[in-house]
């Protein structure tokens, strides 16, 4: 049993057909000398029954499957880092912007979820699977923001045209919410569906 504080975030494949396409992905987190980890993360078919899409769950495992996918870890966060990631994390789960609407193409969904997320904690240091259908819907209209690891910068229209570069991230093309991305320093590269081919990136 882990005692310390904990933040984790998964990615698994999506649904049915949409796992062709794309991944749905969580964040966990367990509190120092919690006995359970808690879940968030949107779910589109809560809208559909008149429930908001942000689910806060601590019936499942941090890591249990999607669907029947098996899951990995993209990012681990332990000890005081991770406290002052849930104290903030709390707080803005009630902020979410997108708890009247769900699109699985081109968002607002899951993705876009956890890169807000991402997005207002930059100590969280999360680079999005480039697969993540969705986590490029920041608004509609053009914005310009920083990139979810909080290192870049990101330039998104409506989540269906863009472009991302930081250091981590590496140069990312947002085209019709489908990614295309080169990352020299982790010498890898980034194809829509496909998502990361090379180096993975430590979690």
């Amino acid at each position: 049993r882990v005692h310390e504080a904990v933040v984790q975030v998964y990615a698994a494949r999506a649904f049915a057909w949409r796992g062709a396409f794309s991944v749905h992905t969580w964040v966990a987190v367990k509190p120092a000398h919690a006995a359970r980890y808690t879940r968030y993360e949107v779910i589109g078919w809560r809208l559909y029954r008149g429930l908001s899409p942000v689910s806060v769950s601590s019936d499942r495992a941090p890591d249990a499957q999607w669907f029947g996918a098996n899951p990995w870890l993209l990012r681990d966060v332990r000890g005081a880092a991770a406290e002052a990631i849930i104290a903030a994390l709390q707080n803005l789960v009630m902020s979410y912007p997108y708890t009247d609407r769900y699109h699985a193409w081109p968002g607002p969904n899951s993705n876009t979820f956890t890169a807000y997320v991402a997005r207002h904690i930059p100590d969280l240091r999360l680079s999005m699977p480039a697969n993540a259908l969705g986590k490029d819907y920041i608004a509609t209209g053009w914005t310009l923001t920083r990139s979810p690891h909080g290192t870049g910068i990101q330039l998104s229209v409506s989540g269906l045209l863009g472009l991302l570069i930081g250091p981590q991230e590496g140069l990312e093309i947002n085209v019709l919410a489908l990614t295309i991305g080169l990352d020299p320093l982790g010498l890898a590269i980034n194809l829509p569906g496909i998502g990361r081919i090379g180096k993975a990136r430590r979690p």
